[in-house]
């Protein structure tokens, strides 16, 4: 996974600033809601090229593996904006103390369908954001 940052110092352009904003109480972290139980939720994210997931916010320890290989770019609330190529099977762990959090959006920059599993881990410092039930209704519990 190779990275690179533009450094904060600006702010987000109008146009996301209000989206940022917003999000801050949008826990949906991805495409879609796979699965979910007391202990976990599992989400995909599946991003043609130029397509984008809006500004969410990551309460919740997680982590996210690369299903295919692509290129991204983030925008974070402090101006800064990370552009990433992943590799399939590329992975990471994030962790937040009681009160932190992250919020950012994510789209696909490449030229392929880039697709991404992510693990939150309900019993984590902070306590879940709410979801649509409509994001609910659509995952399957997760089996025993």
């Amino acid at each position: 996974m190779a990275q690179e940052t533009v450094p904060a110092g600006a702010s987000l352009p109008p146009h996301l600033a209000q989206e940022f904003t917003e999000a801050r109480t949008n826990g949906c972290v991805g495409t879609r809601l796979l699965s979910e139980d007391a202990r976990c939720r599992v989400w995909t994210i599946v991003l043609p090229p130029g397509a984008r997931i809006s500004f969410h916010t990551h309460v919740l320890d997680y982590f996210w593996t690369a299903v295919t290989a692509g290129r991204a770019r983030s925008h974070y609330g402090d101006g800064r904006v990370a552009e990433v190529d992943y590799e399939a099977g590329d992975i990471q762990h994030l962790s937040f103390a009681a009160g932190e959090s992250m919020t950012h959006d994510l789209a696909n920059v490449g030229n392929t369908e880039l697709i991404f599993t992510t693990v939150e881990f309900l019993d984590s410092a902070n306590p879940p954001l709410d979801l649509p039930a409509a994001t609910r209704a659509e995952a399957t519990p997760k089996a025993a």
